[in-house]
């Protein structure tokens, strides 16, 4: 049985921990827990509080948050407690690692919370600690992608899917994952259609300037490399494309220029980096790509050659596969306004 299989109102725990960032806690335990004053202005709203949202940690008190904000403890976890919803809010971690076994409490408890029937969320980087239970092994994930490389290393066996916002799992639904920083919108906006309707979730919407990602994150996703790998032969190659991704034939000189047979290297590299040598140059191009279509005014065609693609109709193709946009739609979301006219 999940919570929704009964009608609210929900019992919501937001997670504390001295790596949670302020910012995303506190939006949605202010977000979750004011909807019901939202029926001023649409009777679709409940008039009823829908969701109980409470602030739960290790400890009593008070905890000072990674952004050396102190945040009130309502309620200390403890495995016989009974919830209906936990989300676990963004923290702050070294985008290069992550140590296992750093909570083992909170781990503890969030599979209890599983095991009874919780939706279990995540949102962001917060989606280390949900991994640290093991509900994630052999299932589809999405974070922030600053955070890819680490979450791997540490995670091997979850199926990281970056181009996801959002990304739902377990046998019941009942695990929820949001991508990148402000993303926790698409948990909140998907969280409250599922439980509260389609109508519900369009006026706090509306009322608090939400939006939904509805390219996914693929769109925001910069391509950063592994590099810390350990193939000198690898990282000497990766440096050079860097410099020289524009070039005809980029694979061929890269084997060249590593001076070991083809099929050896192709092997190391993909080993090494994840991805084949082509597919490291698509990215590598499609990449340079975004950075001209936020920064500049020059025609797609150009942009296309400039990043060493001939056929601008295949160029166009590439790019709307790898980030899940058009480039004209790219500029257009990317583009900073002049803001002078203001």
């Amino acid at each position: 049985m999940t919570v929704l299989d009964r009608a609210p109102p929900y019992r919501v725990s937001v997670l504390a921990t001295p790596d949670t960032l302020a910012s995303p806690l506190l939006s949605i335990y202010d977000v979750m827990g004011s909807i019901s004053q939202l029926r001023a202005f649409d009777s679709a709203v409940p008039s009823e509080p829908p969701y109980h949202v409470e602030i739960v940690g290790e400890t009593a008190g008070s905890v000072m948050t990674a952004s050396q904000v102190p945040v009130i403890i309502h309620r200390v976890i403890d495995r016989g407690d009974r919830t209906d919803m936990v989300i676990i809010p963004s923290i702050m971690t070294d985008t290069s690692t992550w140590h296992r076994g750093r909570h083992p409490q909170v781990t503890q408890w969030l599979t209890a919370m599983h095991e009874a029937g919780a939706l279990v969320c995540a949102s962001c980087s917060g989606v280390f600690l949900l991994a640290e239970t093991g509900l994630l092994d052999g299932k589809e994930a999405t974070m922030h992608w600053s955070h890819a490389q680490a979450f791997l290393k540490a995670f091997p066996e979850v199926k990281l899917n970056l181009a996801k916002v959002l990304a739902v799992t377990g046998g019941r639904g009942e695990i929820v994952m949001s991508g990148a920083a402000t993303s926790w919108h698409d948990l909140v906006l998907y969280l409250v259609t599922r439980q509260l309707g389609n109508a519900v979730a369009h006026v706090l919407a509306k009322f608090h300037a939400m939006q939904w990602h509805a390219d996914g994150q693929a769109p925001f996703v910069v391509f950063t490399p592994a590099m810390d790998h350990g193939d000198v032969l690898v990282f000497k190659a990766q440096q050079w494309l860097q410099a020289n991704y524009s070039i005809g034939i980029p694979v061929e000189e890269m084997v060249r220029l590593a001076g070991v047979p083809e099929r050896t290297f192709k092997r190391r590299f993909t080993r090494a980096t994840g991805l084949s040598p082509i597919q490291y140059v698509q990215h590598l191009r499609v990449d340079q790509a975004k950075r001209l279509l936020e920064s500049t005014s020059i025609p797609v065609d150009e942009i296309s050659w400039r990043v060493g693609y001939e056929d601008p109709a295949f160029f166009r193709r590439l790019f709307k596969r790898l980030t899940g946009v058009a480039p004209g739609a790219y500029r257009k979301t990317f583009t900073l306004p002049d803001f002078d006219r203001f």
